[in-house]
């Protein structure tokens, strides 16, 4: 007869960490001077290690503690991170305590991310956008360690995170509900918490770091630095694409073309009286350039998937448009936005490295293995969708009984990059990383069938109402400027895509290039912002101007 199985094996190997690390805590209190030692206590060989790092907020106390473990003790750890960022990140593979990786994205890193896999230091189980990487930590990437941060936490062990929530809460949950050991850094332990983020029964030891945590200030684009091209693109983005679908909810991506566009809603916006008619609510982090916009009256609602450094007290000043809490702080959750990015907007917006004639492109080239963080996830028509609005309505294009809207995926491009490298290209780098690398796909961001529009400063193509692969090409090529596929566009042809609202330059939206300058920006520097939040915006030191 079988032995009886025992179904709390899971509780049981926890139970023996927390043993090991006892004697290094006073309850749930860990000491810092016995940070390492209660680490490699917790940490067993082979474990799946949730460490948080994300794009802005580091648990780096966490990070160059476990980067200090001795390697004959703790090693070939798979580590689960949405982005690596920080150099310690990468000393564990080269020191051995890391093994493997599952992640999201590599900006900063990307150079020795590339080197340490060619080194066979490195193996990568997968690229993901955020919530595929968070959806597998609740499927077969559940972690044995999460190691966390936050802002402050009470001798019980309960959680404030403040307004870089972030995917705190759901790396908590993934591990804790299945008997991971969870540990938060925090920058103080305090008495009585503003308000409770994560519950105590959900975390096993607290400790109070050497230094605040690392938040990075990535969400900040001084408008010293936008040119008259993507003054150009974002006057015809909101005229061709906004004002022509009626975009009331929508994500902006990061970059300066639409830093562009939030600070031309009220100058350029105002004049073509679209005020109340578009870019209403929001999924995106507190731009500091959406403050012209937001006090203009432009803007009901922004939800965060993060925060941003110097934004505090004008959020808190600010409750009727962002998700704060009773003590006044923004409450931000990336795997919440996300999907509100995914499913609850009606366009998303970003901008690539590198595109293809069909439309697909990545931020993945030859040398820098960056990842594409969560532009998949709201880069895509998601298919699930199943309410209707006016823009989603707009890229209907069959009039069969049984059809569907789309989502707006729009990818800004110029031309030519700095030093004159083109942006489109016959095959995106990405494919040769992808074969060099082993992996079974190559790491696309986001595939040219999902995208809606694609602008360059030359002007749309509107994908959607192309019939056909061979049409697309030909939208594509046909705002692709003086790149090698760009040439490729036949006069004729070009003509006859404008003639059907498939291609629009410009002068066809009523757009002027004369009017694309600087002085059409409703700030035009980090001072602007400042003032224009009424003092409330506090940038860091690298920004400002005096």
């Amino acid at each position: 007869m079988e032995a009886a199985r025992t179904w709390s094996t899971l509780a049981s190997r926890k139970q023996r960490r927390l043993e090991r690390a006892a004697a290094f805590a006073d309850g749930p209190v860990l000491r810092p001077e016995r940070i390492g030692d209660a680490l490699t206590a917790l940490i067993e060989p082979g474990d799946r290690v949730a460490l948080e790092g994300d794009n802005q907020k580091q648990a780096d106390f966490l990070s160059r503690s476990l980067a200090k473990l001795d390697p004959a003790k703790v090693h070939d750890l798979h580590l689960l991170i949405s982005t690596l960022g920080r150099p310690e990140h990468l000393d564990l593979f080269e020191r051995g305590i890391a093994r493997k990786v599952d992640f999201s994205f590599a900006g900063p890193q990307s150079l020795r991310v590339a080197q340490l896999l060619e080194d066979g230091k490195l193996e990568i189980g997968a690229i993901y956008t955020y919530v595929e990487l968070y959806a597998r930590m609740f499927v077969d990437l559940t972690p044995q360690v999460a190691l966390v941060c936050a802002e402050k936490a009470d001798r019980h062990g309960n959680l404030y995170t403040g307004a870089n929530t972030e995917d705190t809460p759901t790396i908590v949950e993934a591990t804790a509900f299945r008997h991971g050991v969870v540990v938060a850094q925090v920058n103080e332990i305090v008495d009585e918490l503003p308000r409770v983020d994560i519950p105590a029964s959900w975390v096993d030891f607290v400790v109070e770091a050497d230094r605040p945590f690392a938040v990075e200030p990535l969400f900040t684009r001084d408008p010293r630095h936008i040119g008259e091209l993507q003054i150009l693109m974002g006057m015809m983005i909101i005229r061709g694409i906004y004002e022509r679908h009626g975009v009331t909810s929508l994500n902006h991506g990061i970059g300066f073309d639409t830093a562009a566009v939030e600070l031309l809603l009220p100058t350029y916006g105002e004049s073509l009286g679209l005020k109340g008619r578009i870019c209403r609510n929001w999924a995106l982090n507190p731009h500091p350039t959406l403050i012209p916009a937001i006090e203009s009256g432009w803007v009901e609602s922004v939800h965060c998937f993060g925060s941003e450094v110097g934004m505090e007290d004008y959020i808190r000043a600010r409750p009727d448009i962002f998700f704060v809490g009773r003590d006044g702080s923004l409450r931000s959750n990336r795997v919440f936005c996300q999907l509100a990015g995914q499913y609850g907007v009606d366009l998303f917006i970003g901008s690539t490295l590198q595109m293809d004639a069909d439309g697909n492109s990545s931020t993945v080239t030859l040398g820098r293995l960056a990842g594409f963080g969560g532009a998949p996830n709201m880069g895509h028509d998601p298919r699930g969708r199943r309410h209707a609005s006016d823009a989603w309505l707009s890229l209907m294009t069959s009039k069969a009984p049984v059809a569907r809207g789309r989502k707006l995926v729009v990818q800004t491009v110029e031309t030519f990059k700095a030093g004159g490298v083109p942006a489109f290209v016959e095959t995106l780098d990405a494919v040769e990383v992808g074969r060099n690398s082993g992996m079974p796909i190559a790491p696309v961001m986001i595939y040219g069938d999902d995208v809606s529009h694609v602008v360059t400063e030359e002007g749309i193509a509107y994908l959607y109402k192309a019939e056909g692969g061979q049409e697309r090409r030909a939208a594509i090529a046909a705002v692709a400027g003086a790149t090698e596929i760009g040439r490729r566009a036949e006069a004729k042809r070009t003509a006859d895509l404008r003639s059907r609202g498939i291609v629009a330059y410009p002068e066809d939206l009523g757009v002027s290039r004369l009017q694309a300058n600087r002085s059409l920006l409703a700030a035009r520097s980090i001072d602007d912002l400042v003032d224009w939040s009424g003092g409330l915006y506090r940038p860091p030191a690298r920004f400002r101007g005096w």
